[in-house]
C-alpha cells in the first residue's frame, strides 16, 4: 500500500504511521506513469467531472488496500464501463473488442502541458452573502449521508474555528452526482488536537484545517 493512500484514512486507527517519501518520488513501477497518463487523457474528454472520479476513487470497495495509482486506475475503468466506454470482456483480456465510444474532446499530445497548466478553476460566484465569518467558532456536521461526500470523518461533529473565508466554488458533493455546481461559500475551519482526538491526542500543541463548504457547518456559541 502506498503511504498516500494510508494518508487519505486520515483519522482511522490500524494503518501505522504516515512516513514521508523523498521529495520528487513520483512513481514506483513503470505502469504508472501510464495509468496517470490514460487518466489525464480520459478526464480531458469531458466524459465526467473531477468531483465525480474523485467519488469514484473514494468509494472503491478495497480501497484501503489499493496503493495510488492502482486506486487511480480502478477508478478509470469504473467510470468508463458505466459510460460504455470499456467492457468487462476488455478488462479482463487487456484488448479491445468493441467500437470506440464518441468522446466529447481529445486531448493531444501536443496540448498536455498548456491544458495542465490552464487547469479547471472551482471558484464562482457567490449565490448570497456568506453565512459564516473570519474566527466564527462552527461544528460541522455529523450524520451519514446517502452519497459521497468530501467531509472527512474524523471532524463530524467536531467544533472548530473558521480561520480563512474563500469565497463561493462548486460544490463538490452535488458535482459529483450529476446535480450541478450548486456553488457554495468554501471556508478553512480549523481544529485543536484535543477536540479531534480526546485523550489520544498528542498534546504537542498542534491543529488539523480542513476546507469546508457552507452546508458542512452550523453555529455554535
Amino acid at each position: 500500500m502506498s503511504y498516500a493512500t494510508k494518508a487519505d484514512l486520515g483519522g482511522q486507527p490500524g494503518f501505522g504511521k504516515v512516513v514521508p517519501e523523498a521529495e520528487g518520488e513520483l512513481f514506483h513501477a513503470d505502469w504508472e506513469p501510464r495509468a496517470l497518463a490514460l487518466v489525464l487523457a480520459m478526464g480531458a474528454t469531458g466524459s465526467w467531472n473531477i468531483d465525480a472520479s474523485r467519488s469514484v476513487r473514494e468509494t472503491l470497495p478495497d480501497y484501503g488496500e489499493l496503493s495510488y495509482y492502482q486506486i487511480w486506475l480502478r477508478a478509470l475503468e469504473q467510470l468508463m464501463l458505466q459510460r460504455g466506454q470499456l467492457f468487462p470482456d476488455e478488462i479482463a483480456s487487456g484488448e479491445v473488442s468493441h467500437a470506440a465510444a464518441p468522446v466529447a474532446r481529445v486531448l493531444r499530445a501536443a496540448d498536455v502541458q498548456s491544458v495542465l497548466a490552464k487547469g479547471s478553476p472551482a471558484e464562482r460566484p457567490a449565490p448570497a452573502p456568506a453565512r459564516f465569518a473570519l474566527g466564527q467558532k462552527v461544528r460541522m456536521h455529523l450524520g451519514k449521508v446517502d452519497h459521497h461526500t468530501r467531509l472527512p470523518a474524523y471532524v463530524q461533529g467536531k467544533r472548530g474555528t473558521i480561520v480563512h473565508v474563500h469565497g463561493a466554488h462548486v460544490f463538490a458533493d452535488t458535482n459529483a452526482q450529476g446535480l450541478g455546481e450548486q456553488p457554495q461559500w468554501l471556508y478553512t475551519v480549523e481544529f485543536d488536537e484535543a477536540e479531534l482526538w480526546g485523550d489520544d491526542a498528542p498534546r504537542q500543541n498542534l491543529s488539523v484545517s480542513v476546507d469546508a463548504w457552507e452546508s458542512y457547518l452550523e453555529a455554535v456559541a
